[in-house]
């Protein structure tokens, strides 16, 4: 099976290293704008703000389709942008799926992956990753606020990927948690250099080692998460958060560009770890990658379990 990642286009060196980010090229046959099969766009012109949710109808990770999605989803942005179609100043990244924000990678390809010893399609899959969570850290090159919803559990690459946001808001009562310890494996797509730059290198090894579940509550005490919203308030929150800070917009986009050069994070580090993650995963023994399968497993069942209870 061949799997299809974003394409890569040359950066733009004319722009300090850990400001170049990768440009995604619009796909080689004719596509409607921010038309998808895994994600849901409106966009907001009262607020200049474009809602995004991802709407999958298998277990909700980040396969190869949804990073394709997410590819043409961030060139569209920025064509949009750059056309003037849509004035963007914000974006938002939530979740469809009852109770999860996003399961993270997709564990039964690594596996598939591992069992064959494909080291080329593992660097392959995080680098199309981290390719797309540096753009969005860079907020696309645009003068744009991005925003991670969080309405449900964000695990593994879930909640790595909510690190690349400019602002959390998070839902009391969701969790957040880095579980690839358990079966003898690591964060690869961008955890360690996110958190690191926030909380220092002891505090994040220290969170990625303990392979613990954390609340919404210790995380916004942790400066990770930006605000708290009762259950089933998120959006109305984030509303809430761009009403008050929209006259600050463009001192906002400002100060994070400040954060960016004071703390530059090169797209180069990110691939160095994804490589790193591919020589440990193809470490894994048997016994590892059993469970791994029971997690899935064990994640399979709670999805099935509330999905049952939203109907």
């Amino acid at each position: 099976m061949t799997l299809e990642y974003p394409a890569i286009l040359p950066v733009d060196r004319t722009k300090p290293r850990h400001q170049r980010s990768v440009e995604i090229p619009p796909p080689p046959q004719p596509r409607r704008p921010f038309a998808f099969a895994d994600l849901e766009t409106q966009f907001d012109p009262e607020l200049d703000t474009l809602w995004t949710y991802m709407r999958q109808r298998v277990r909700p990770s980040f396969n190869p389709g949804l990073l394709a999605e997410f590819g043409h989803w961030q060139a569209d942005i920025a064509q949009a942008c750059s056309s003037g179609d849509m004035p963007i100043r914000y974006v938002v990244l939530g979740s469809r799926f009852p109770g999860v924000f996003s399961l993270g990678g997709d564990l039964d390809l690594f596996s598939d992956h591992i069992r064959n010893g494909d080291r080329e399609a593992l660097v392959a899959y995080g680098r199309a990753c981290v390719r797309i969570l540096h753009r969005n850290m860079l907020s696309l090159d645009r003068p744009i606020i991005t925003i991670g919803l969080v309405e449900g559990d964000a695990l593994g690459g879930g909640f790595e990927a909510l690190l690349s946001f400019n602002v959390v808001i998070a839902e009391r009562g969701t969790n957040f948690g880095l579980p690839e310890t358990n079966f003898g494996l690591f964060p690869g797509m961008g955890a360690h250099c996110f958190l690191s730059r926030r909380l220092g290198a002891a505090r994040a090894e220290q969170m990625i080692l303990s392979g613990r579940s954390y609340s919404a509550e210790e995380l916004y005490d942790l400066g990770i998460v930006h605000a708290l919203a009762d259950p089933g308030r998120g959006r109305a929150e984030v509303e809430s958060y761009i009403r008050q800070n929209r006259r600050r917009h463009s001192g906002h986009c400002a100060i994070y560009e400040a954060s960016r050069s004071v703390n530059p994070l090169a797209l180069g580090e990110l691939e160095a770890v994804v490589d790193l993650w591919a020589d440990a995963a193809l470490r894994l023994s048997d016994a590892d990658l059993k469970l791994m399968r029971r997690l899935v497993g064990a994640q399979t069942r709670l999805l099935e379990k509330a999905q049952v209870a939203s109907c």
